[in-house]
């Protein structure tokens, strides 16, 4: 196996790889590209406080000034932009069938959730598999698959991703129970269109991000 990481620059943001990692995603419709802002500075809030505490230090000057350009994420994360059509219970099925479809052969779900205009799933890719090639299977079956329940043409999913590579036990703690609360937090109870792995853990290990 490939050890490396690669960074692989397309769109708005940058891709980090490596051969059999675990990843954190996030993908929306093509009408959320606020909520894929978001979650980019979300996740960049989160690392920031999480490097601090797990070595014992207090925020740095330019890590205080960092957040304080994010301390608006959660305000903003919650609402949902375009027309949300995964709200519908037909629609997040078929988006729960295309991420399960493949597992245990392509990749292993760890952890995923349907949201009302975006998808967030923490999965660990299997080799001979690249992180691409999985989303683009999820993506273009569910599109197709949606469309056809709308009656509607076009671009369903927005081709830009986020994707987060976790680099440790506690890194992958933090994304789970993320992705776990997501409903929660953003005012949906009783959110069905969720699920974690409660054996979780980073087999292998997965070295940290320069």
């Amino acid at each position: 196996m490939n050890d490396s990481i690669r960074i692989r620059s397309r769109g708005y943001l940058p891709h980090w790889e490596r051969d059999g990692a675990t990843y954190f995603i996030t993908f929306g419709t093509a009408d959320s590209l606020p909520s894929l802002v978001i979650e980019r500075m979300r996740s960049e809030r989160d690392s920031i406080l999480q490097t601090a505490s797990q070595f014992r230090r207090t925020l740095t000057a330019s890590e205080e000034c960092h957040l304080d350009q994010l301390k608006a994420v959660d305000r903003y994360l919650d609402i949902g932009h375009g027309a949300c059509v995964l709200r519908r219970a037909d629609n997040a099925r078929i988006v729960t069938s295309a991420l399960q479809y493949f597992d245990g052969q392509r990749y292993e779900l760890l952890a995923w959730c349907v949201m009302p205009n975006h998808v967030h799933v923490v999965m660990r890719v299997l080799p001979r598999f690249e992180l691409s090639q999985v989303l683009h299977s999820w993506k273009s079956f569910s599109a197709k698959k949606i469309n056809a329940v709308l009656r509607a043409t076009g671009e369903f999913w927005r081709h830009e991703y986020y994707d987060h590579l976790v680099r440790n036990d506690a890194d992958l703690d933090r994304v789970m129970d993320y992705v776990a609360q997501n409903p929660l937090q953003a005012g949906l109870r009783n959110w069905p269109h969720v699920w974690s792995d409660p054996d979780r853990s980073l087999a292998g290990g997965t070295p940290a991000v320069p």
